[in-house]
């Protein structure tokens, strides 16, 4: 066979290879992708390793590559990088000056969206100080909780939540607690105003001495995120997580020209770690919204030309559900980076609002493991990737649903679930992979870590969430297990509403669990109550009390009375069988209320079930 002929073959092959390789993985392309991803990130996270490097050294190289781009937009003002750099230099001189904070204390931070949120989070970092994010919607006991499980000396408000602060400035007098407000000036006493201390500073820079001793282990700020605990537990997020959550727009593939619009809460590691983290590792513009709307949501995206949004599932279900319009596809949003859509959702919101491509992902606020779904398959939550299952050992396991526990062997070890099955997911707590657990919280930390997983003494985060992985190696949420459920984008700790309710007069025993709502995701609170002898249930007063003490996403929808609530032999109460019958009334013989919205819990009629079933009643 003559040279040339060689050659044609060799030629003709390669050419055919491609083909052949698309065929047996249509996906093989984006794999590939994602593996130069990884391999770029792998780099990045060494050599901040070695010579630590953090987000805020990211933000002030931007600062000195683009001082003039726009970082911040909020309504109608707009903040570049270097005004960015500025104010925060002012906040923290302000904060060093009155608050005298020194490297390695943690400030309460209890604001919403705004620019204020980002030049304290900026500010405390020059300082080598930890920021605690407080949820603006907690009250009473589940704020005081917050403040103090992670040890801060120093609250700020924001101007709008000064009536929340009052509510509980005797305990945080009491403890001696530094209390700062948004405002320019505050007549209460024990409340300082900060906002007129913060125009009197200087917008020079400070010292990087300030924050010496900072390096890549040290607490970046605390998260919060609800649990089996009942009180929301302060998730400890060193600096390497932090960096961890920022690339997820990298393996999403936002450039540094595009614009990021976030309308999620900042205090959520969603919109900080990968929205605002996120931005600044891209060096991208940020166009910030106080909170969610659908009817202004494109309109937004229209005036800021907006070109990457942040989703969860409820907010592209409530963009399907507004009217639709003729320029429903006029706007320049190419992608969209999120979790919680589901498939149906997805479907309609990709026909409706054009082609724009979804990048759904999984993580925990706290957990050690994560998955992006870069190959765009409907539903999927993630891809596993081999150089991923290199760096981070994970596996879905076999769980038992009615003991809520793990399946072990005759050896005593857990069970790996083939593909197709629905497995609890479960990642190796090592180097690479860590889990710095909940602060001031060793049982609850505790909790989350599985010992003796595959061998004698590993040890494996238990991420509470069941998973199932295809044939072609994309994941599937499936469910979460023990007593969270999530319900409008917030985790709803069971245990916590069941305290409140145990508080009103005429309630003995109550349990409380999430029911599934036909057309929405996540579920929704319902509660089984037991009455105390010779009382009767009072709807007015119980709404009464769950307005007074809970927020709105964790007041229980449904109540249904029970003369005995139904225990496991270790007195346990059960929650799936009651979450599985639902609130039907056609199914359920006892008494079951419906919370009407100002009104108070009302008769659970037929009538009602079927406006929610068919979707005429919106919860």
């Amino acid at each position: 066979m003559s040279t040339k002929m060689l050659a044609y073959i060799l030629c003709t092959a390669l050419a055919v290879l491609p083909i052949l390789i698309y065929f047996r993985n249509p996906y093989f392309l984006k794999d590939l992708y994602c593996t130069f991803i990884s391999i770029y990130v792998g780099i990045r996270l060494s050599r901040i390793e070695k010579k630590f490097y953090s987000i805020l050294d990211r933000f002030l190289d931007k600062v000195a590559e683009h001082p003039h781009k726009k970082f911040i937009v909020y309504e109608e003002s707009s903040y570049t990088y270097s005004q960015a750099d500025r104010e925060s230099n002012k906040v923290a001189r302000a904060l060093l000056t009155h608050a005298h904070l020194k490297q390695g204390d943690t400030v309460a931070l209890f604001l919403g969206n705004e620019p204020w949120f980002v030049w304290m989070w900026l500010a405390l970092s020059k300082l080598g100080c930890t920021a605690s994010f407080l949820n603006v919607n907690i009250r009473s006991k589940s704020l005081l909780h917050c403040f103090s499980c992670c040890e801060a000396k120093v609250l700020i408000a924001g101007a709008d939540l000064q009536g929340a602060i009052e509510e509980v400035l005797p305990t945080l007098k009491q403890q001696g607690i530094l209390v700062f407000i948004l405002r320019e000036h505050c007549h209460v006493d024990c409340i300082e105003s900060l906002s007129d201390k913060i125009q009197m500073e200087s917008d020079e820079p400070l010292s990087r001495q300030l924050r010496a001793s900072i390096n890549i282990k040290s607490p970046a700020v605390y998260i919060y995120t609800s649990g089996t605990t009942g009180l929301p537990k302060a998730a400890v997020l060193k600096h390497k997580r932090v960096w961890r959550g920022s690339f997820l727009l990298t393996f999403a593939g936002v450039r540094s020209d595009d614009v990021i619009y976030i309308n999620l809460p900042l205090y959520h590691s969603a919109a900080f770690l990968i929205g605002l983290c996120g931005t600044i590792e891209r060096g991208t513009t940020v166009v910030l919204r106080s909170k969610f709307s659908a009817s202004n949501f494109w309109n937004d995206c229209r005036k800021y030309n907006v070109t990457v949004i942040q989703y969860i599932g409820e907010v592209m279900r409530y963009l399907c559900n507004t009217p639709k319009r003729d320029n429903d596809k006029d706007h320049k949003v190419r992608l969209a980076v999120g979790n919680g859509i589901r498939e149906d959702t997805w479907v309609e919101f990709l026909e409706r609002f054009g082609n724009i491509c979804i990048r759904e992902c999984y993580g925990a606020t706290e957990g050690n493991v994560g998955f992006i779904n870069y190959g765009g398959k409907v539903g999927a939550v993630g891809r596993e990737h081999f150089l991923y299952k290199m760096a981070c050992k994970y596996a879905l396991i076999r769980f038992d649903t009615e003991k809520e526990e793990p399946v072990r062997d005759s050896r005593g070890f857990c069970v790996e679930v083939p593909r197709g099955e629905t497995g609890l997911l479960v990642a190796k707590i090592g180097k690479r992979t860590p889990f710095s657990g909940y602060a001031k919280d060793k049982q609850q930390t505790d909790k989350k870590k599985l010992r003796d997983v595959f061998e004698k003494g590993d040890m494996y985060f238990n991420s509470g969430d069941l998973l199932k992985i295809d044939d072609e190696g994309f994941l599937f949420f499936q469910d979460r297990i023990g007593d969270t459920f999530r319900w409008k984008g917030e985790n709803v700790a069971t245990t916590e509403v069941a305290d409140h309710l145990l508080a009103v007069d005429f309630v003995e025993e109550a349990n409380v669990y999430g029911v599934k709502v036909p057309g929405h995701e996540g579920r929704i609170g319902m509660a089984a109550l037991k009455l105390k002898e010779n009382m009767d249930f009072d709807g007015k007063a119980l709404y009464q009390h769950v307005k007074n003490y809970l927020p709105s996403y964790a007041r229980p929808r449904f109540v249904r009375i029970q003369d005995a609530l139904v225990v496991t032999s270790t007195f346990k109460q059960m929650k799936v069988k009651l979450a599985e019958e639902g609130f039907n009334p056609a199914l359920i013989k006892d008494p079951l209320f419906y919370l009407e919205d100002n009104k108070g819990y009302i008769p659970m009629t037929q009538e009602l079930f079927n406006c929610i079933a068919e979707g005429r009643l919106r919860l």
